[in-house]
């Protein structure tokens, strides 16, 4: 068996599971972002925030934190007339994070994010995969001259899309952790299961060092579909990055429901269904994180959960089916579906 090198992997073989961090766009809009503008910017107009940002998930106990990157790439800083601005934003980014890091006094690791383009590959849209590859290398390229550790690629519907970020995360040289989210039914946008998720990691030329699932609709789906990762037999360590709850609409503004023990005991339910890097996507403040650091260090390991167990701990599914019944198995039935231009505006 090969020891593992890369930092990811080796601070989770010191440490048996890690803890990631929380929100980016939740805690970005209550220190002031408007809806519709771009958190990256923030990088260079108001980095002593996003140095808040990362310290706020350092002091709560996140052994990583994701840079304020994921909508670092050309296609998507185009809306906002940055396309010429990937490098030097995402740079910026991973290097405010690598003072934060260096600062904790305890290994703390940078994850460069990297989200979805936004665009739909041909042949239904104009997207292809060299020019896909050419995004993220550019975008990865910038978060590795920042100083990131791993390249963290998320919030991903399509297959296309995942294998093009393998392979320009393999021509920036560096180690990288890929999620997908799965918010339509146990399925991703484009019609990827569980199931079929494990399969496309297990052949990419390039993997990733972990993988997983993160956003989608609840800490409940989202365990499900950690459930049917650990089904199928995973070699790589998987990460859960569940949403605090469900949002809903409160003075006008949107607040994710779960609590900072509801998200405490989705911790652990992660851990014990076998998921290694444990974190939190939309909704998840650093009042959450400091619950599931407590949760992961105090309560004792048990038995896989059921999907039970998991429901009446936090909350009912927001659908009957996985995904994964015999005859919607063929993940190319959804390509017309996928969206355009996600930015998890209420992460």
């Amino acid at each position: 068996m090969t020891t593992p090198s890369d930092p990811l992997s080796l601070l989770l073989a010191e440490r048996g599971v890690l803890l990631a961090d929380g929100a980016t766009g939740t805690n970005l809009f209550n220190m002031g972002l408007s809806s519709g503008d771009a958190p990256e910017f923030w990088n260079v107009d108001h980095p002593d925030r996003i140095t808040r940002l990362y310290a706020d998930a350092v002091e709560a106990g996140s052994d990583l934190f994701l840079t304020n990157t994921f909508g670092g790439n050309a296609s998507r800083l185009k809306l906002h007339e940055a396309q010429g601005r990937v490098r030097e934003l995402n740079r910026i980014g991973a290097e405010i994070g690598r003072a934060v890091a260096d600062k904790a006094g305890r290994k703390v690791l940078v994850a460069g994010s990297m989200g979805p383009t936004g665009e739909i590959f041909e042949p239904i849209g104009a997207l292809t995969h060299a020019l896909a590859v050419e995004m993220f290398h550019e975008q990865a390229e910038g978060l590795k001259e920042g100083g990131a550790d791993v390249l963290w690629v998320e919030t991903i519907s399509a297959p296309e899309e995942y294998r093009a970020a393998a392979e320009a995360c393999a021509l920036a040289g560096m180690p990288w952790a890929g999620t997908m989210s799965f918010d339509t039914a146990g399925r991703s946008m484009m019609g990827v299961t569980s199931a079929d998720f494990v399969k496309l990691v297990g052949k990419l030329k390039h993997a990733p060092v972990a993988f997983g699932a993160n956003c989608g609709v609840g800490a409940s789906d989202l365990m499900r579909t950690i459930l049917g990762f650990m089904a199928q037999g995973p070699e790589l360590p998987v990460i859960a990055k569940g949403n605090a709850g469900i949002p809903k609409y409160v003075d006008g503004a949107i607040q994710y429901d779960g609590t900072p023990a509801l998200m405490a005991d989705y911790a652990m339910l992660a851990r014990d269904a076998g998921a290694k890097i444990i974190g939190g996507c939309c909704g998840t403040m650093p009042e959450h994180l400091r619950a599931m650091r407590e949760a992961l260090d105090t309560r004792p390991m048990g038995e896989r959960p059921t999907l039970e167990q998991i429901t009446a701990a936090l909350g009912p599914l927001s659908s009957a089916s996985d995904g994964t019944e015999a005859g919607c198995g063929d993940p190319s039935h959804n390509h017309g579906r996928e969206r355009r231009g996600r930015r998890r505006p209420a992460s």
